[in-house]
């Protein structure tokens, strides 16, 4: 069974992306890991380049930052390192440079993967997200937060990335039929420096909306103000080992009040349900789960 990583990067020392870490947390699944440079500010090819590993495959890229509707240019990015993967690859491993896997689930991606190598009605495979915010001890535990995505692909079918990254369909915008698998994608975007996380606003927005909309919409400041969120719970697992250093050598605090977790009526009346049946009402699903 061959399995081929890919991912997209641009100006990962200037929004403290932990892409290193996210690439070493795919090298132990892959054969390759094909690895989208775009043009930066920063010396992102130099970072990426000094990962010592020979399975890394790096082509370089320029951003069209002239897409500015929907963060279409963050699927465009994507489909340049899905390309680049072997045709004669039998599964695709896509991460975000935020987005890290934990050793634990190794086991369970791997049996997946060789469980539906050979069942070609199984066309991705689902896996969990938990998504870190404002320091490494807290997870967002309201509905803005999805809960499952695509993050291994059938390469050759037609796969393209959906949107604005988040996920895929084929090229006929049918969604792709999946298998959940027992494993946990880390997401740790929200989680950055505070004024790491203000440029990141500042600059990212303008993937999704016009200058005027920002100029209006996103106060300038010297750091975020972590404090606007509706609910979190304090995480007590274990992070990815690959993460570790970095996490020991966070410069800030951040504290959350427990006390100001916020849920709408309907987002109550939602957790209750889902909590009664396992069904989450209403959820946004870009797949079809088998």
């Amino acid at each position: 069974m061959k399995v081929v990583g890919f991912t997209f990067v641009r100006n990962a020392i200037t929004y403290d992306y932990p892409v290193v870490e996210s690439i070493n947390s795919l090298l132990p699944l892959c054969d390759e890991v094909v690895v989208a440079v775009g043009n930066s500010a920063d010396d992102t090819l130099g970072l990426i380049r000094s990962i010592a590993s020979p399975k890394i495959r790096i082509i370089e890229t320029v951003w069209d930052d002239s897409l500015r509707e929907g963060g279409r240019v963050l699927a465009v990015e994507t489909d340049k390192a899905l390309a680049a993967v072997p045709a004669d690859a039998d599964w695709a491993i896509y991460l975000q440079a935020d987005e890290v896997l934990h050793e634990a689930d190794y086991p369970a991606i791997r049996a997946g993967m060789a469980r539906w190598q050979h069942e070609q009605a199984v066309q991705g495979l689902l896996l969990n997200y938990r998504h870190f915010y404002g320091s490494y001890d807290y997870v967002g535990d309201s509905y803005r937060w999805y809960r499952r995505e695509i993050r291994i692909v059938r390469p050759g079918i037609g796969v393209a990335s959906y949107r604005d990254a988040q996920g895929f369909r084929l090229a006929d915008n049918a969604k792709l039929r999946v298998r959940l698998l027992d494993a946990t994608v880390h997401h740790y975007g929200w989680v950055k420096t505070p004024a790491a996380m203000q440029r990141k606003q500042e600059t990212f927005n303008k993937f999704w909306h016009t200058d005027e909309w920002v100029a209006q919409n996103v106060v300038p400041a010297d750091e975020f103000d972590y404090s606007q969120v509706d609910s979190l719970v304090r995480f007590g697992g274990a992070h990815p080992q690959v993460m570790l250093p970095r996490i020991a050598e966070q410069n800030w605090r951040y504290e959350h009040d427990m006390s100001r977790n916020h849920y709408r009526p309907k987002d109550q009346l939602k957790r209750w349900l889902e909590q009664l049946t396992g069904y989450r009402l209403g959820e946004y699903r870009n797949y079809i789960l088998l």
